[in-house]
């Protein structure tokens, strides 16, 4: 008699099912997106320089556009990518010298770039607002 074996119905690898999601999950995946749309923000950055080395009709356009309320909201978003994705960084670098590897201290890290990166978008643009007079 040949033994029947019974298919047993599980995932091939573990997956979501089996994972609770964290702080550092989060915080990497985010990474990863940031460091994308930091492309786009870099394309903004070039467009600005090359509307500044094209004359005073092309950094008009580029004013319109930056100075509307969709190209502040744009603008501030990229800080807080770019701010975002650096403090991320250090915390990688952190992680390369075996510094906060146990999971209190990735999860101190973790929120501590998140919250210096809020900050330090609302102090860029605070100054932003500050020197323009709007605050």
């Amino acid at each position: 008699m040949a033994e029947q074996r019974q298919a047993v119905e599980r995932p091939l690898s573990p997956f979501l099912q089996i994972y609770r999601f964290t702080i550092t999950m989060a915080m990497s995946i985010l990474h990863r997106i940031v460091g994308v749309a930091l492309y786009g923000g870099t394309a903004l950055v070039a467009w600005w320089l090359i509307a500044t080395a094209t004359g005073p009709e092309a950094y008009a356009v580029f004013r319109s556009v930056a100075d509307h309320w969709f190209g502040q909201l744009v603008l501030i978003g990229f800080t807080w990518a770019l701010l975002h994705h650096l403090f991320g960084g250090i915390r990688y670098l952190f992680w390369d010298e075996i510094v906060g590897l146990n999971n209190k201290s990735a999860d101190i890290m973790s929120w501590l770039a998140v919250f210096a990166a809020l900050a330090g978008t609302v102090a860029v643009w605070a100054v932003v607002f500050s020197m323009r007079g709007v605050i």
